[in-house]
């Protein structure tokens, strides 16, 4: 039985950790003029432009470049990282610390501090992971990565895989109803988070603009890094049409 004054204190704890945007740090430290908080993508194929509602590593690597989107990522793992790491020492036993890395992606998602924008929550996920059972973060991100690239051949399958995956590979290693818990409610969290992006991604997708695997992973941010990663691993290629248009840009 959890004590509710323990409950509160983690939850919150966890909740003000995730809330820390570093998105927005790395930004003003790096690039004080860039507004990442306004992110536009335009379909392929058409006129068309998406708004990005999100502001995460995602957003600072399309805006500033890969280095500091990686290093985002990195800050924004290590703010689940600690404090799931402090919670299940003091605690032992206790699973107080998996209610901190939930409400920790909570915070990252919808953020006191910034007016409720903030990521999608994957890094947090992944961070909370390294802390939980970090064979895990590799375990079911790749495998997530594998079954969208080479399997369903989707790109939402291929950014929500992994996290999908955790569910059966936590009871797998576990065999505990709250890692159970936590893993079926991460996934709920992302769920919702990622209403705005599914629904333009599969309009997209309705009016044939996704069709084709390399230019849907190119509509939304969200694939934009599973699409170098495919490129460079030889899983896509561009369609004629692609590369002519980027031959055009670089001329």
């Amino acid at each position: 039985m959890m004590d509710a004054l323990r409950v509160l204190f983690v939850a919150v704890v966890g909740y003000l950790c995730g809330s820390i945007s570093f998105a927005r740090i790395v930004t003003r430290i790096f690039a004080p003029q860039e507004d990442i908080t306004r992110t536009e993508l335009q379909s392929p194929g058409s006129d068309e432009i998406v708004m990005a509602s999100f502001v995460s590593a995602t957003t600072v690597s399309m805006h500033l470049g890969t280095r500091l989107g990686f290093l985002t990522v990195v800050l924004d793992m290590l703010k689940l990282v600690i404090p799931t790491v402090v919670f299940r020492l003091v605690w032992e036993g206790e699973p107080y610390f998996l209610l901190t890395s939930v409400m920790g992606m909570v915070g990252h998602i919808w953020p006191v501090y910034y007016g409720f924008q903030g990521g999608r929550g994957l890094s947090a996920v992944y961070g909370a992971m390294f802390a939980i059972d970090w064979i895990g973060v590799f375990a079911t991100s790749i495998g997530g990565l594998l079954l969208g690239l080479f399997v369903f051949r989707d790109v939402l399958v291929a950014y929500m895989g992994g996290l999908w995956l955790l569910i059966p590979w936590l009871w797998f290693r576990t065999h505990d109803l709250w890692h159970l818990a936590y893993a079926i409610a991460v996934n709920v969290i992302f769920g919702v988070a990622m209403i705005p992006e599914m629904t333009q991604y599969l309009k997209l997708k309705r009016e044939g603009k996704g069709a084709d695997l390399s230019q849907a992973m190119q509509t939304t941010g969200m694939g934009r890094g599973i699409y170098k990663m495919a490129r460079r691993f030889g899983a896509i290629r561009d369609t004629p049409r692609q590369d002519s248009q980027e031959v055009e840009g670089a001329q």
